[in-house]
């Protein structure tokens, strides 16, 4: 599995550039730049925006690939990338080659940080099923799901307005709205002028069959053959169904391993909580038959959904059991401890980057089901609270 935009940070890479000294020469210059002191330096603080973030994150997961076949001389049985990260599961399946995935990507990253009309967030601990229903319910029909990452992880995109105007309606109970530092509304139809242009470059280039199967973030589904450029180019504006995507692969095999390559290990918290949630709908007893009204609220649909519907309270169940040593439970600590001391409006100071004097504008917050962070005042990214001391 490799990771898409989101699991960048400066450092990433490390010595994998030395290690592979000609692959690094090729993608400078294909970029025109140095992706080592990008990666590692980020001198002119470009990491964070996609026309940057997306070939970085490539040229990182491609190496971490190479490295890792080089060491161990195994090969994956089936390849899987979130967003960004299926370029990377075809050039692994030999879709394409080095060069020509990274001509790719910066393509697709410029045309992407080109559409700056939008937004995106996270809602937490809903099941899409819920935010369907309730985004229908508002009329915020312009609201588009973007990525379906677990049972109860979901990101939305669309129009500015419409994504801030989701801030107070999913903000109940659990559920949690998470902003998020994009620079548009990826994966939405606000990415449908984008997808058009990236297509028009796709058909230019001739690709090759998958020699591995590679589960696409459009079906969920292996690739067919000779489905890239519709399936890259449609990729842009619809919803990545990663949850789906790791049901797929769990049903082919009892003894399905997931590896992630690249940098961090985003994915691998997603498919932790994807088969914790899965265990625990498992074990739950059948559900009682329940009133018209309560199925009109949450509807459901097989078989994806029959774990969600079932996901909160068993999830809930899970965290009081293992308060002191599940990372949900120590997030949410730090969360309490930080709020309890510090109001919105606090002075703080980073403790790993220059950012001068910082001020919250928000309360603290878990963000991805294990991150304590909180949002500052003049920037759209969150900080981790492992990071901050007040100022």
């Amino acid at each position: 599995m490799f990771p898409g935009q989101g699991s960048q940070a400066r450092g990433m890479g490390g010595i994998l550039f030395d290690a592979f000294p000609e692959l690094t020469a090729k993608a400078d210059a294909v970029l025109g730049y140095s992706i080592k002191e990008l990666c590692l330096e980020d001198p002119r603080r470009e990491l964070g925006k996609t026309q940057f973030t997306q070939p970085a994150l490539y040229v990182v997961n491609a190496l971490s690939y190479y490295k890792r076949i080089q060491d161990t001389g195994e090969t994956p049985d089936y390849l899987a990338g979130h967003s960004l990260g299926e370029f990377n599961a075809l050039l692994a399946a030999e879709c394409f080659d080095f060069e020509t995935g990274l001509k790719l990507v910066k393509k697709r990253g410029e045309l992407m940080s080109q559409a700056t009309d939008g937004a995106m967030a996270a809602i937490v601990n809903a099941t899409r099923e819920q935010i369907e229903a309730l985004l229908k319910e508002k009329g915020l029909d312009n609201v588009d799901i973007a990525n379906h990452n677990t049972p109860l992880q979901t990101v939305i995109s669309g129009p500015v307005a419409d994504i801030a105007a989701c801030q107070e309606i999913f903000q109940f109970d659990r559920v949690m709205y998470v902003p998020l530092n994009t620079s548009g509304a990826f994966h939405s139809r606000l990415m449908i002028p984008a997808r058009q242009k990236f297509e028009a470059y796709l058909k230019k280039r001739k690709f090759a069959k998958p020699k591995i199967p590679v589960i696409a973030n459009l079906t969920a589904q292996a690739y067919p053959n000779d489905a890239i450029v519709e399936y890259l180019s449609r990729q842009i504006h619809s919803t990545v169904r990663w949850s789906d995507t790791i049901h797929h692969l769990m049903a082919l095999s009892d003894d399905m391993a997931f590896v992630e390559i690249g940098h961090g290990d985003v994915l691998t918290k997603m498919i932790l909580k994807i088969k914790q949630i899965a265990a625990n709908a498992a074990a739950e007893p059948a559900p009682a038959v329940r009133g018209a009204a309560a199925e009109t609220a949450a509807p459901v649909s097989p078989p994806a959904a029959s774990a969600s519907a079932t996901a909160p309270a068993a999830d809930a169940t899970v965290d009081a059991r293992s308060v002191h040593n599940d990372r949900f439970a120590r997030a949410e600590q730090k969360v309490a401890d930080w709020n309890s001391r510090h109001p919105v409006g606090t002075g703080v100071k980073s403790l790993v980057a220059e950012y001068g004097h910082l001020v919250t504008r928000t309360p603290a917050m878990v963000l991805f089901g294990h991150r304590a962070a909180v949002y500052m005042e003049g920037f759209n990214g969150y900080f981790d609270l492992d990071e901050l001391a007040a100022a």
